[in-house]
């Protein structure tokens, strides 16, 4: 809330939620993700084991997905939808 607005604004809950992915270096599993959370309507997402290289943002349908490397052997990354 900002300086000088009532306190009368809709207020709305937000949906948290984890997922151990494990596979997302795969053809098509971020979308596949993606449809799940959407399917569950959540809002933001922590995602552990992250199998991707580097780290970046990826849009996928409604989401963005920020992601970063763990180790050389493609484990521990972590990431947010």
């Amino acid at each position: 809330m900002f300086l000088g607005e009532s306190s009368r604004n809709i207020q709305r809950g937000m949906k948290l939620g984890t997922w151990n992915v494990r596979s997302l270096y795969r053809a098509r599993s971020l979308k596949v993700a993606a449809r799940e959370i959407g399917r569950y309507k959540l809002d933001v997402v922590g995602v552990q084991e992250v199998r991707l290289d580097k780290g970046g943002t990826v849009r996928e349908g409604e989401y963005d997905f920020f992601y970063r490397k763990g180790n050389d052997n493609h484990h521990l990354g972590t990431g947010f939808l």
